[in-house]
């Protein structure tokens, strides 16, 4: 199905001819077809009648976005023919060659094939007019055979171009983009795949169904909506469909094209957590809202001296925002790891930023694009040419992303990225690196998509664990490159509910092999498998590979789950906060205060209105459809004046840490001017009802 990129539309035409034709067959298609016709075959030893017979599976590419790709299909008519005037037949009979059913499956299994449709299909739902029926279609080609000699110049003299051809956008979708669409070839693949499908069980979620959306929209027959754009965005970035895409369709990449058109040029809006850790990024240079005085204070003490910002070496270590205020755990053990195996290195300390992951897939790409260049000057501020990470998000970023976009950005770079794991690895294959403590622990390892499918790294964490004595290593269902995702971070920050659903079944493959611990080296995987294991109760450990590592050097480090725990209590009330609802039932907490932020006097004008009884509920009624308009237009000068008790009451629903409490009063404003216009379309319908019956003393 590569092929279809060509196309990037195929017109297929399979044919079953004798082996002892074939020549015939295939000289004659050659004589009478101008068109280019991909071939694949099969040989069967044992065919129709006992004899040897060639499966021929014939595509002629072509172009379904223009009319003459209409024409094209005559020309298979021209192959049945040649096929059959040598005693060969159609491969199948599907919705077009039902008259010739008999010759095609034989006349028993026909009357087979009726029999048990008659008996389970009475009503003829299953492949209504497929295989054995007698549909118009077939009928209507029954009869265009007989002009097939007149239908021939038709197609033969179709323009066909073979190749990618990626001319301009096509209504606002990159040129490559929309040809992709088309070159989908619906074989649904991917779909099993999908996280996205087998934890939400709906194929628009897959990349089947997003094509086939796609397509619909290019030719004008559906239009983005915020269901829509949410949809693309909540890929978790996995990258598994590209390697089961059997036409090999760059299909992240071109979700990751999209989310930059939607949200950074069209202005549409991204998940409503993403603008909380933009406003955060900008201030603090992380997504976590922690000062940036205190960035690297997750460095153990004994390793400033020699490993600290400002000591020299050719080799950073970059850990990240995760690393850096939440799991501890993970920054200290590798490097621990690394300066046990003699690995020279030296850290940023408080001039890192975010490697700008999230940034990238929320599409805030100017938010990416700063902390890009904050961090290449960084490291080369350093005199470093190489860059090591724990996290492989950040690993992604320096060994993959950044080159691209420094050469987009016109940016020297010049930087190699390596995952410590690599570097331990090598130092336990050359024997210069040996652990000393047994770890009686049976494992299974959870490969994280970005490090293993992106970056390919496979092996060396598994060098890592089986060089630890006492170890018992065991491999999930789903390994390597067929490692399914842990469903962060996009779905656990969209949808928290279906993240826990796909971490649940990532956690049971562990159980299925009856693992005590799952060793994971992301520390977003981490951080989602450690809330789903809480939320769905599982008795799986969850551990980071270096801190567990460590232990085979007689050195431990604080479990950061409870930790990990509050902070998701954090964003699961953030995420449930910003929402059309959350919003709402926030506003539903703020009448007295947003109705003295109206201008010239509308909010006493409206609590008069509410006391004048069946008077005044008429009033509202009229004024019910204005509001839609009005909202809007009010609501930017009130949101100064309603911010303090705004704050107050968030403060109240959502149990913060005091320096996101006093980073707020900064963040919240720029958050509610990014949201607002896009929510309040939604908002709007849920919140008048109640403030008419607060207005009206029923609330």
């Amino acid at each position: 199905m590569v092929v279809k990129r060509l196309g990037p539309s195929l017109v297929p035409a399979e044919i079953v001819v004798p082996l002892d034709k074939l020549g015939a067959v295939m000289d004659e298609i050659e004589h009478k077809i101008n068109l280019p016709v991909v071939k694949e075959g099969v040989i069967v030893k044992k065919g129709k009648d006992g004899k040897p017979e060639a499966i021929i599976l014939g595509f002629i590419p072509s172009d379904q976005r223009k009319f003459s790709y209409n024409f094209v299909f005559g020309l298979v008519l021209t192959i049945m023919k040649i096929a059959e005037k040598y005693g060969g037949r159609p491969y199948s009979t599907g919705l077009y060659f039902t008259g010739k059913a008999a010759k095609i499956l034989g006349a028993e299994r026909v009357a087979r094939i009726k029999t048990f449709k008659k008996t389970v299909d009475k009503k003829g739902v299953l492949n209504p007019g497929k295989v054995v029926g007698r549909g118009l279609v077939s009928r209507a080609l029954g009869i265009a055979k007989i002009f097939e000699p007149m239908v021939r110049p038709f197609g033969n003299n179709v323009m066909t171009q073979v190749g990618e051809r990626l001319e301009k956008p096509v209504r606002g979708i990159p040129a490559d983009v929309a040809w992709y669409a088309y070159a989908c070839s619906q074989c649904g693949y991917c779909v099993d795949e999908c996280d996205q499908f087998y934890g939400r069980g709906w194929e628009s979620q897959s990349p089947r169904g997003k094509w086939y959306w796609l397509r619909e929209y290019l030719e004008g027959r559906v239009d983005w909506d915020q269901k829509m754009v949410d949809t693309f965005l909540v890929c978790t970035t996995c990258e598994l469909c590209n390697l089961r895409c059997s036409a090999s369709l760059p299909i992240e990449p071109s979700w990751m094209k999209l989310r930059g058109k939607l949200i950074h040029e069209d202005k549409r809006m991204t998940f409503p957590p993403f603008e909380m850790m933009a406003a955060a990024t900008v201030a603090e240079g992380n997504i976590w809202a922690g000062y940036r005085k205190d960035r690297s204070k997750w460095l153990p003490e004994e390793m400033k001296a020699k490993h600290g910002p400002g000591t020299k070496a050719k080799t950073v270590y970059f850990g990240g925002c995760t690393v850096s205020y939440v799991e501890n755990d993970i920054g200290q053990a590798a490097v621990t790891l690394m300066d046990a195996a003699g690995v020279d290195f030296t850290t940023l300390g408080n001039v890192e930023n975010c490697c700008g992951t999230p940034m990238l897939v929320a599409g805030k790409w100017d938010v990416f694009a700063e902390n890009m260049k904050k961090n290449i000057a960084s490291v080369k501020a350093a005199g470093a040419d190489t860059v090591v990470s724990s996290c492989p998000a950040c690993d992604m970023m320096w060994r993959h992303v950044y080159p691209e976009w420094a050469k987009k950005l016109g940016l020297e770079f010049g930087i190699t990225a390596k995952h410590y794991s690599e570097l331990v690895s090598a130092k336990i294959k050359t024997g210069e690196f040996k652990f000393t403590h047994p770890v009686n622990k049976r494992v299974a390892w959870h490969d994280s998509c970005h490090i293993g499918r992106v970056s390919g790294v496979y092996e060396p964490p598994r060098d890592v664990i089986k060089a630890i004595p006492g170890v018992e290593f065991v491999e999930m269902t789903h390994h390597h490159e067929e490692a399914h995702c842990c469903g962060s971070v996009l779905t656990l920050i969209k949808d928290p509910l279906i993240a826990h659903d796909i971490g649940e079944m990532r956690i049971g493959e562990a159980t299925a092999v009856k693992a005590e611990t799952i060793l994971a080296l992301c520390p977003c995987c981490e951080f989602q498998l450690r809330v789903t294991k809480e939320k769905k109760h599982s008795p799986v450990e969850i551990r980071d590979l270096a801190a567990f590592a460590c232990q085979g050097l007689g050195k431990t480090f604080a479990d950061p789950s409870d930790e990990v725990s509050r902070q998701w209590k954090v964003f699961e009330g953030m995420i449930a906060l910003m929402t059309p609802q959350g919003f709402a039932n926030l506003m539903g907490t703020m009448w007295p205060e947003m109705l003295k932020a109206m201008p010239l006097g509308m909010g006493g004008m409206m609590k008069f209105m509410g006391k004048l009884g069946p008077i005044g509920g008429f009033m509202f009624a009229l004024m019910k459809p204005i509001f839609p308009i009005l909202f809007p237009k009010l609501l930017p000068g009130m949101m100064p004046k309603v911010m303090p008790a705004m704050l107050e009451r968030v403060g109240a629903m959502i149990p913060m840490p005091d320096y996101m409490k006093e980073q707020m009063p900064a963040m919240m404003p720029k958050v509610m001017d990014n949201l607002m216009p896009h929510m309040l379309p939604d908002v709007v319908p849920l919140v008048v009802p109640k403030m008419i019956a607060y207005l009206r003393g029923r609330a």
